[in-house]
This record gives C-alpha cells, sequence and structure tokens, in this order.
C-alpha cells in the first residue's frame, strides 16, 4: 500500500498540474513508482532492483535481475 508516501517528481516535469509524469516514493524497504495521471497505481519494487534496471538502461541494454 503506498498511503502516506512522499511522492517527488521530476523537474523536467514542470510545475502544473497537467503535466503527467513518473513519480517516485521511497520507504525504507522499498522504492515506489506511478504515473501522477494515475495515482492509485502503484509499481513496488526493492532499490537494488531499481539500481539493475537503471543501470541496464544505461548501459543500453537488460540483464536479469538476481540471476
Amino acid at each position: 500500500m503506498t498511503v502516506g508516501i512522499t511522492w517527488l517528481k521530476s523537474s523536467f516535469s514542470g510545475a502544473g498540474d497537467d503535466n503527467n509524469c513518473v513519480e517516485v516514493g521511497a520507504t525504507p524497504t522499498a522504492v515506489h513508482l506511478r504515473e501522477s495521471d494515475a495515482p492509485g497505481t502503484a509499481l513496488t519494487t526493492t532499490p537494488a532492483a531499481l539500481h539493475a534496471l537503471i543501470a541496464a538502461a544505461k548501459e543500453g541494454g537488460h540483464r536479469a535481475v538476481g540471476g
């Protein structure tokens, strides 16, 4: 559940409410991602898994996480 999480959005999204973007929130053990135009649905993952995804994207490829 993502109640009580402080959500942050990229400064590249602009300041208006009409600027839909991906928002990020964190708890001590998880990272939460959601689209600002659909705040009721969130993806929850571990910091390590998100780090692996971002590293793979930066490398221009993909790899299995935990494998």
